[in-house]
């Protein structure tokens, strides 16, 4: 959903999150086979935090594509604040047991995002592996720091960004590819978030900057500001970027009472602009599956270093300039309220 990892735990969710448990209830979980060279190795799981994301998560871990790397993650409980009982077959177990577990090699973190930096590390330090949604922290010291640990502990650390994993952004890309850039924007819009769960709007709304990285390459922070109309619970983040080859990209995140939750772009290039989506047609498999199977190779050791190496240098480098854009937004004379 591109801002699950934004969600809060089950308990504030409502009705919504309660169909969806009641839903995942009822499934009967789909049991397969595992035989031959493929099923050496079993890596045992533990979903931290039931909100959407988190029963999404518990939903795709107990029933695996067939014949996909996700068939080698095995569900062994859910850590939670409220009292679930079973999901399933799956049990709530205590935060404390699924640290000091042995049978649990890794660990999903669906919490809200304040908490994801000390989960995260909670995690590491008991020689797990990590999935966490987005944004991994709310500082890019702590990100790298969290990072640094999983290296030198050996373990894998996986940032989920279901926002490149639409169909819809897979086509905005093949669009976008190999034509020169003249000027660009794009206009986020959505409802009010708790910024005390989820953190300041550059963090919350990384997927949005993670777009503009990834289509266009490293950017450097211009300009940032934003406008806060407490009384109306309503905050616009206009931020201002060059790219490479100096030309200007900017990025709105504005959130207030009923706003849709909708992306707007508006992207020129010498050969024309780009002011809708392309047409994309409906993926086959959803996306926190899509994650699931690639955070399921890299435990199998199924991803290029290559790979690795851009995924971390493009998590890390949004985080700082989430950073910087935070910075610049919080210098008083740049606060409308």
């Amino acid at each position: 959903m591109g801002g699950g990892c934004q969600e809060p735990e089950f308990s504030s969710l409502g009705n919504a999150s309660e169909i969806f448990l009641s839903k995942l209830k009822r499934r009967s979980p789909i049991l397969r086979k595992r035989h031959g060279s493929h099923i050496n190795k079993m890596f045992g799981t533990v979903v931290v935090g039931v909100g959407i994301a988190g029963l999404a998560r518990i939903r795709d871990l107990m029933n695996p594509m067939p014949s996909s790397p996700s068939e080698h993650l095995k569900l062994l409980g859910f850590v939670s604040r409220r009292s679930f009982g079973n999901i399933n077959e799956a049990k709530q177990i205590s935060l404390e047991d699924a640290l000091r577990s042995e049978e649990i090699q890794a660990a999903f973190i669906s919490t809200e995002n304040r908490s994801h930096e000390e989960t995260i590390r909670m995690f590491l330090e008991a020689g797990k592996h990590v999935l966490v949604e987005y944004p991994m922290a709310l500082s890019a010291k702590a990100a790298h720091e969290l990072w640094e640990m999983a290296e030198q502990k050996d373990k894998v650390l996986h940032v989920e960004h279901i926002e490149l994993l639409t169909e819809e952004y897979k086509q905005l890309k093949k669009e976008v590819a190999g034509k020169d850039l003249v000027k660009g924007t794009l206009h986020f819009t959505g409802s009010v978030l708790d910024e005390n769960k989820t953190g300041f709007p550059a963090f919350s709304g990384i997927a949005r900057l993670t777009w503009l990285i990834d289509l266009f390459g490293d950017l450097t922070v211009t300009s940032a500001t934003r406008e806060k109309q407490k009384d109306k619970n309503y905050s616009r983040m206009t931020v201002h970027f060059q790219t490479a080859n100096k030309k200007p990209l900017t990025w709105i995140e504005e959130r207030g009472p009923g706003m849709r939750r909708e992306k707007k772009i508006n992207f020129c290039f010498t050969s024309g602009c780009l002011e809708n989506f392309p047409q994309a047609p409906r993926s086959a498999v959803g996306l926190f599956m899509q994650d699931q199977n690639l955070f399921a190779k890299k435990l199998l050791g199924q991803v290029s270093k290559e790979e690795l190496a851009a995924e971390k240098w493009r998590i890390l480098r949004c985080l700082d300039l989430a950073d910087v854009i935070q910075q610049h937004c919080e210098q008083p004379e740049k606060i409308c309220s």
